[in-house]
């Protein structure tokens, strides 16, 4: 009895899935726009610790910190920090981010405010419907839950 095997084709397999399995362990990726989608998450995880750390820094307006802080200034202020720029008020920094639904927020997105009038406020996403942010006059710096559905969301690329 003669057995047949598919053994190039096999064996291509075979190389396929380990040169894959190589990729992934590496930490590089082979997907087009891939490498910089995880270099913006990297970026963005980094300036949300760097949000956290300035937890119970006293809020006032305009202050870009590092030791006061308003809103827009406490996300400009933590993605400096993590290489990306931003604008200096909320309004801004939502026209320069890639918008994304809140069925695709990750840690480390921009939580936008918004009204009739336009946006007012802005946070850094923590996950489980928490945003680190600088309140307003007499607040500090905290974690706290995201009091409204009237929210956008923006990815810092």
């Amino acid at each position: 009895m003669t057995v047949r095997t598919h053994t190039p084709n096999l064996l291509a397999r075979a190389g396929a899935v380990s040169a894959m399995t190589l990729v992934t362990l590496g930490g590089a990726t082979l997907a087009p726009g891939a490498t910089a989608d995880a270099e913006a998450a990297t970026v963005s995880a980094h300036a949300l610790r760097i949000a956290a750390s300035k937890r119970g820094a006293p809020y006032q307006y305009g202050a870009q910190g590092p030791w006061r802080f308003d809103c827009s200034g406490l996300t400009l202020y933590s993605f400096k920090r993590a290489g990306r720029a931003l604008p200096r008020t909320a309004a801004a920094q939502y026209g320069q981010t890639r918008h994304v639904p809140a069925s695709s927020r990750r840690r480390g997105d921009l939580v936008f405010f918004y009204s009739g009038s336009g946006i007012y406020h802005v946070g850094i996403y923590a996950g489980r419907s928490r945003i680190w942010h600088a309140p307003k006059a007499g607040s500090v710096v905290r974690l706290e839950r995201i009091w409204s559905r009237a929210v956008w969301y923006g990815r810092v690329r």
